[in-house]
């Protein structure tokens, strides 16, 4: 059974999500609320498909913060790099620079606001990627940033890459750390149901030191692994 429905959320949820990525690509000319609109509406597709087909439910533990602010989510399945615009409003995701070549995703990606991160440009791509937050942020644009850089595995810790550091310093907004558990439900293959809860920690002040501001994320987005065994 298992097995089964499985195979049904990924021909459903991909499938349809060919029908979202040409119809975001085709409301580009329309404005960003009507590229926003599709971006949520495929968002809640997801969700929907990981609860019908998977079991798959979300608990939240806090809020977004009220202002702008930057986001450092745990990262540990795609799970929640697919439903970051059903934890905030007309978010800023920080997305590996490959992404942006996938056909018709990347042009939408670019179009509604995501920043590449190109790691082996250094400084050229921090600042780049620094004048492109300021821009959204003034807009009332939450960033989101999963700060390890790569899905790590439920229970296992990692450091930060250096580009988060960089950003918290240039942008001098607070910083609101994201744990999240995914790991264990959503597989790269096999899904499994249960719940996966996000819990939003006290926001981080600008200005700490970049060992400091480190130490408090890499503590708060592992706050959900305490005693779980890695999957």
């Amino acid at each position: 059974m298992l097995l089964l429905r499985n195979l049904a959320f990924y021909l459903v949820f991909y499938l349809g999500s060919v029908i979202y990525v040409l119809s975001a690509v085709a409301s580009i000319p329309l404005g960003a609320r009507a590229l926003g609109w599709v971006v949520d509406r495929w968002c809640c597709f997801h969700r929907t498909c990981a609860q019908v087909f998977l079991g798959i439910s979300v608990r939240l533990e806090g809020a977004p913060t009220a202002g702008a602010a930057l986001y450092a989510v745990r990262h540990e399945s795609f799970f929640e790099a697919i439903d970051a615009p059903c934890l905030f409003d007309r978010p800023v995701p920080f997305a590996k620079r490959e992404l942006f070549r996938i056909p018709g995703w990347g042009r939408a990606a670019e179009a509604y606001g995501c920043v590449p991160v190109a790691r082996e440009e250094g400084a050229r791509a921090l600042r780049a990627m620094v004048a492109s937050a300021r821009t959204y942020s003034a807009q009332g644009r939450p960033l989101v940033i999963f700060p390890e850089g790569t899905r790590v595995p439920h229970g296992e810790r990692r450091q930060l890459q250096a580009g988060f550091a960089g950003l918290y310093k240039l942008l001098g907004l607070p910083v609101v750390p994201v744990a999240v558990d995914s790991g264990p439900l959503y597989h790269r293959r096999l899904k499994r149901p249960g719940t996966i809860t996000y819990r939003f920690a006290e926001p981080i002040a600008p200005g700490l030191p970049r060992a400091e501001v480190e130490r408090q994320v890499i503590e708060a987005i592992n706050a959900l692994n305490a005693g779980s065994p890695a999957a």
